[in-house]
């Protein structure tokens, strides 16, 4: 009896300027494929569908149309995350076909999504993204008096109504394997450059000892894009892992090996599936020279650092010319990584040609020389004139 977890799709996204639909769409085939092959009890996809709570028209059909594909398979299960908007990835949840279910209010908590297998029934408690003022209210005991305002309680709140369900439901049919999916950022995982920020108060992390006692046996979690499991303290159960995201978004995520989870709900073991990768990411720093004699990382997404005494002429194309899929390049001064403090405050009693030096000195590492200080003096009194004259 085998699910399978995904989350983070992040559908609509691109990465420095490049449009990553296409990768993403290759990604889904790539999920299709997988699920046909598993033939899960469901798939699990928890949060971080689209990229923002407005998604691309193409982004709306690719869901659409992956959705379409995986619900004549078997069952899916979605949750919001942090970056979709509720409201819109919910819309017609109630007129999907059977095997979709997509779950984004809180008050749903405790009502599990029931499938039937030949092995037993799945309980699949589906808990959308928290908004942490919202769910207080919403999840209290009494609406009068709110849970506290931090993300630990309001997903403390949200499994205890889960617990419930989980005893009621085994005190009639003792076999049920329950399973929870979640988008949050539980502590002791990796984070990356590219998850938003979901902090409130300062505070953003659920304590993974909030998953001890609540009976359930796998919890799909979301929001971290890198893979990982999270480690529940003296407990044998629940699993807890986030699947990670299926392709990088940032340069932080470059040692990444992205996946797909496929769990054995009867033994907890794990199978990490990789998924196709459409570029590597890679950081590369260096002379000009050493940087064009690189022939490993020249159809790799890069980010390119040049570091030369002067800039280089022509550097940008030459490095486009060598590396055709460069993101971004940025010239150093070879003196630049030198301990020193370049800090400068200004202040209104700092001329204006000074303070273009100083910001000359703080980017390249180097004073300007009397060439570089006449064209920036020109500039300077080329403007006030233009204001003078305006």
């Amino acid at each position: 009896m085998r699910i399978i977890h995904t989350s983070d799709w992040h559908l609509g996204r691109s990465l420095h300027g490049v449009d990553l639909l296409e990768h993403q769409a290759a990604y889904l085939d790539h999920l299709v494929d997988l699920t046909e092959d598993v033939r899960p009890v469901a798939v699990l996809v928890a949060g971080d569908v689209y990229d923002r709570a407005i998604p691309p028209l193409e982004a709306v059909a690719l869901l659409s149309d992956t959705l379409t594909r995986l619900a004549a398979l078997t069952h899916v299960v979605v949750t919001p995350g942090n970056h979709d908007s509720a409201t819109r990835l919910g819309f017609g949840a109630n007129v999907m076909r059977e095997t979709v279910h997509i779950r984004s209010a809180p008050d749903r908590i405790g009502e599990p999504v029931l499938i039937e297998s030949p092995d037993g029934t799945v309980a699949v408690y589906a808990i959308p993204y928290l908004d942490v003022d919202d769910a207080r209210v919403r999840l209290a005991d009494d609406p009068d008096e709110p849970l506290a305002r931090s993300h630990e309680a309001v997903t403390t709140a949200a499994l205890a109504r889960i617990a419930s369900d989980i005893k009621a439901r085994r005190s009639k049919d003792p076999g049920v394997t329950a399973v929870a999916m979640a988008h949050l950022f539980a502590v002791g995982g990796l984070p990356s450059d590219s998850e938003r920020d979901i902090r409130v108060g300062g505070v953003d992390g659920v304590p993974a000892g909030v998953f001890v006692d609540t009976s359930l046996d796998y919890v799909a979690l979301g929001h971290l894009h890198g893979p990982q499991r999270i480690t529940v303290p003296d407990a044998d159960r629940p699993l807890v892992r986030y699947s990670g995201s299926p392709l990088a978004y940032s340069y932080s995520e470059k040692n990444h090996r992205k996946s797909t989870a496929v769990i054995d709900l009867n033994t907890l073991e794990t199978e990490l599936v990789e998924a196709p990768v459409p570029r590597r990411l890679t950081e590369l720093r260096g002379s000009l020279e050493s940087l064009l004699a690189d022939t490993e990382h020249t159809q790799d997404w890069v980010h390119v650092t040049v570091v030369e005494d002067s800039r280089p002429p022509s550097l940008m194309a030459k490095i486009k010319d060598h590396f055709p899929h460069a993101l971004h390049v940025s010239y150093e001064h070879a003196a630049a990584g030198a301990a020193v403090d370049r800090s400068f405050a200004v202040t209104p009693a700092h001329q204006p040609f000074e303070v273009a030096v100083r910001f000359v000195e703080h980017v390249t590492g180097i004073a300007p020389a009397e060439p570089e200080e006449a064209v920036l003096r020109e500039t300077v009194e080329a403007v006030f004139a233009a204001q003078r004259s305006a």
